[in-house]
């Protein structure tokens, strides 16, 4: 009986996964033409304020001409109108073309199958650069006016597109520095997270910000809970939108005991449940045993046979970096620790490349779709 439910649940999978292509393909239409209009416009208006035949004031007579023209045309105010032109001079740039190349990723093309995949061509840089049509006009400007650095600004169009990002959703994910967290070096990663889950590097945050919470500065993990359940939309957003909540202190009967674990999520990319064990205090090597035992039970008594294995996240407020590489380094059950903080940091000056987010995306398709 079993077997026939997931059986029709994957066949209605297949239709709902139909709909959601076109669809999708409708929009990114749409998006595409006006970001070329945007591209097009800010490179007209750019040529000739660099060639000193317009000045501002001929960008605000083209604004009000435009307006008195066709007042159904809206968004070419004379702040605008420089957004376009920011957006054509960042990304026609030599230092763009140049970082895009290095990358091999110059452009990323939508496939059929709606897969992503990044491949490396010749464009010429008064072109738009197709993969620039990943995310929409006002995404870009949040981009262009927080990122500097062409990683930066590259790492959050890939990644706007991925977690299907609105507008004061990326702009939250900016000021986390989500870049920071998402390309460090991993070490807080088990060696069997890394070896069961290689596209892992590119799904999972090593630190969340949770100042959403309102925490006081000493709290107990069933306030760290609580708080979590009261906004859990912005702590999946904080996580990413690919985990969906499946419960909270799920009970696991190993024996004649039960146990709990804090919360449960499904990942549905990687097609795993994912358990999340609170600690209020500094992270512990003890406590991965804890969340080793929650998985070795998931395997056994929760996982479907279609689903792939458990993954463990340790979430606390602080961590010692080395001993954490310690812990971690011969684990093969699949786990990672993660930090949460209160409040925003200022952002640190991050030197990392893209280069395992972008192998990432290029091996997407051998393993399976994660977009």
């Amino acid at each position: 009986m079993n077997n026939e439910i997931e059986k029709r649940e994957q066949q209605f999978e297949e239709i709902r996964g139909i709909i959601t292509f076109h669809r999708s393909k409708a929009l990114q239409g749409v998006n595409e033409e006006s970001l070329m209009m945007s591209w097009r416009v800010g490179q007209v208006v750019s040529h000739r304020l660099k060639n000193n035949e317009w000045g501002s004031k001929v960008v605000t007579q083209l604004s009000e001409y435009l307006r008195t023209k066709d007042p159904s045309l809206k968004g070419y105010s004379r702040r605008n109108i420089y957004n376009m032109v920011m957006f054509y001079e960042a990304y026609s740039s030599e230092a763009f073309r140049i970082k895009t190349d290095s990358l091999k990723l110059q452009t990323i093309v939508q496939k059929p199958s709606a897969q992503l995949n990044a491949e490396l061509v010749q464009t010429d840089s008064a072109q738009m650069p197709p993969f620039l049509t990943l995310t929409t006009f006002s995404n870009h400007v949040e981009i262009l006016n927080r990122c500097k650095d062409v990683e930066r600004q590259i790492f959050y169009i890939l990644y706007a597109n991925r977690e299907h990002l609105k507008y004061k959703e990326l702009q939250r994910c900016i000021h986390n520095d989500t870049y920071g967290s998402m390309m460090g070096d991993k070490k807080n990663f088990s060696a069997g997270l890394k070896a069961v889950y290689p596209q892992s590097v590119a799904q999972f945050k090593d630190r969340a910000f949770v100042d959403f919470l309102n925490l006081p500065q000493k709290h107990s993990e069933k306030q760290l809970q609580k708080g979590i359940l009261e906004h859990l939309k912005q702590f999946v957003l904080e996580l990413g939108k690919d985990f969906l909540f499946v419960d909270s202190e799920y009970p696991l009967q190993v024996g004649g005991s039960l146990f709990k674990i804090d919360l449960l999520f499904y990942h549905r990319g990687l097609q795993c449940l994912v358990a999340i064990e609170l600690k209020a205090k500094h992270f512990k090597p003890e406590y991965l045993g804890q969340l080793n035992f929650y998985l070795e039970a998931l395997d056994r008594d929760v996982k479907r046979s279609n689903e792939n294995p458990s993954i463990g996240i340790l979430l606390c407020p602080s961590a010692d970096h080395s001993i954490v590489e310690y812990a971690m380094s011969r684990s093969m059950s699949p786990t990672m620790v993660a930090e949460y903080h209160r409040q925003l940091i200022p952002k640190e000056v991050i030197q990392k490349s893209l280069d395992e987010f972008c192998e990432f995306l290029g091996t997407a398709e051998s393993k399976g779709r994660f977009w």
